[in-house]
């Protein structure tokens, strides 16, 4: 059989969506794979492809072999396909400890007593952007609801002006769909770099009760007691303001679309609605808006029988493992009754998702919120995918609705 490969490293191959075909096979007959460097591929390196869970969760488990900063005699790194300088230095790029320190600044900001606070302000504001859907028009759901919704929480969490979002939001949009070998297009992560010099400034002079002004005036008591510098502080915004707008709209957006797809599945949901619960995270596992993670081979070792060297970029795909067979039943079926369902949308290990609670928070407040206020909902038209091979999502979802 010829394997159904595709270049993993464009963007181009996730245009129609994730390659499932694809994955499908390499689970099956090549679990640690080489992708040789294409004309796409950043930095014009090879890099291995995991694909069963199994083996993505062990190296989720095992940063001391897998790292999310350099390895070998590499000057960068991080956790996307081209090596970044700014490995070692942002949240996401770093090991323990100095990626302790770091989450730990940020921690207070996601925790249960916090998102608390928030969840009666957005169920107002999910009811009142469901009052500006047209009843029985064709409308984009994605630019109507789905991004706007996480968009304005992450804006009230970080502590961001909220007529500045729609703004920071088209700049990491247009920057996600432009060519690159960057997740966000440089062109695009400068403006929002830019923007946030200025913001960090004003938090600096007027401090504020969220998460960025703990962040400008915290001191980092396992370093001496120093305080960040403008650099790290910048990237601690390219990486939250990014990460709270894009991931949950897709999980909000794919996810209504997967239960309009299937209608069973959504009449029971609207008439059982404690099935929200296993319904939220069959969502996730079923959209997977993150779908790989670079990692850094730090010695020469084995996976899955594959001799691995220092400094090797390899990647791991959550959502290949999250339709792998040996761990769920009927992985390519939708089942919002599914339990157990220990899916890896959120990663997994010291690295899991940091806002994994507020993006449970959003979709539950979004479904109940839609299903008290909507009687019907139709697909107007086919979906639009974000072409990106990191943040997949959907760029339009048109609809028509009925309200109460």
């Amino acid at each position: 059989m010829t394997a159904p490969m595709v270049d993993l490293s464009h963007d181009a191959s996730f245009a129609g969506g994730f390659p499932h075909a694809t994955f499908d096979w390499l689970r099956d007959n090549d679990p640690v794979h080489w992708h040789a460097p294409t004309e796409a591929t950043p930095d014009g390196e090879g890099f291995w492809v995991v694909s069963r869970y199994e083996d993505i969760n062990a190296v989720f488990r095992t940063p001391e072999l897998f790292s999310s900063d350099k390895g070998g005699d590499r000057r960068g790194g991080g956790t996307t396909l081209k090596d970044e300088r700014a490995a070692g230095k942002i949240l996401n790029y770093t090991d323990a400890p100095h990626h302790r320190t770091l989450r730990n600044l940020v921690n207070k900001g996601f925790n249960n007593r916090a998102l608390a606070g928030l969840e009666a302000e957005l169920r107002r504001r999910a009811n009142r952007l469901i009052d500006a859907f047209p009843e029985g028009e064709r409308f984009d759901f994605v630019s109507h609801f789905s991004r706007e919704l996480p968009l304005q929480a992450i804006c009230i969490i970080l502590g961001v002006p909220q007529e500045d979002r729609t703004m920071l939001c088209d700049w990491i949009d247009n920057g996600i769909e432009a060519e690159g070998e960057n997740v966000v297009a440089r062109e695009y992560l400068r403006k929002v770099a830019d923007y946030a010099q200025d913001i960090i400034q004003e938090k600096r002079q007027n401090p504020a009760d969220d998460i960025l002004s703990t962040i400008v005036h915290a001191r980092l008591d396992e370093e001496g007691g120093r305080q960040l510098t403008d650099e790290e502080l910048v990237n601690f915004f390219i990486l939250l303001f990014p990460a709270g707008a894009e991931t949950t709209r897709s999980a909000i957006g794919g996810g209504l679309r997967t239960l309009i797809e299937h209608p069973e599945q959504l009449t029971r949901l609207r008439a059982d609605q404690t099935l929200l619960r296993t319904a939220i995270e069959e969502i996730a596992r079923w959209t997977t808006p993150s779908i790989y993670k670079r990692r850094t081979v730090t010695r020469d070792t084995e996976l899955c029988g594959r001799a691995l060297r220092t400094g090797d970029k390899l990647t791991v795909w959550e959502m290949s493992a999250n339709r792998d067979a040996r761990i769920f039943n009927d992985p390519h079926n939708f089942d919002i009754t599914r339990s157990p369902n220990p899916h890896l949308a959120y990663g997994k290990g010291a690295h899991i998702c940091l806002g994994a609670g507020l993006a449970r928070m959003e979709l539950r407040i979004s479904f109940e919120t839609l299903f008290d206020r909507i009687v019907r909902f139709e697909l107007a038209g086919p979906a639009e995918w974000t072409p990106n091979n990191r943040l997949l999502g959907l760029r339009q979802l048109p609809l028509t609705v009925a309200k109460r």
